[in-house]
């Protein structure tokens, strides 16, 4: 499945499903076909987009120093990591909150 996010403040934002999925419990939300974030839940919804991402990259960084410590090094990150992937949709509610508009999915 898809995701194609839309908002009347940018460009539609396109996720493969298990990323839109990720993304979705990130904020709160059950992974649907259809769904809305309302400009009321976008607040949250970027501070724990935000929070995700902090946390990834702290276990990253946690997981660098703890194999320089034992002398081996961390392979190269595969992929494309959560900042990435959620900072074109944390970028469409930063325009749409203070719009007033909805970011639907599936509709």
């Amino acid at each position: 499945m898809l995701y194609k996010f839309k908002s009347k403040s940018g460009s539609d934002v396109i996720m493969m499903g298990p990323n839109g999925d990720e993304v979705l419990r990130l904020i709160g939300k059950q992974p649907a076909p259809k769904g809305i974030i309302e400009p009321g839940d976008m607040p949250a919804a970027m501070a724990a987009i935000e929070q995700a991402v902090l946390a990834e990259e702290a276990a990253r960084e946690q997981a660098e120093a703890e194999a320089r410590a034992e002398g081996h090094t961390v392979p190269a990150r595969e992929g494309v990591t959560l900042r990435q992937r959620a900072w074109p949709l944390v970028d469409l509610m930063k325009r749409a909150h203070p719009a007033d508009h909805d970011i639907v999915w599936g509709a």
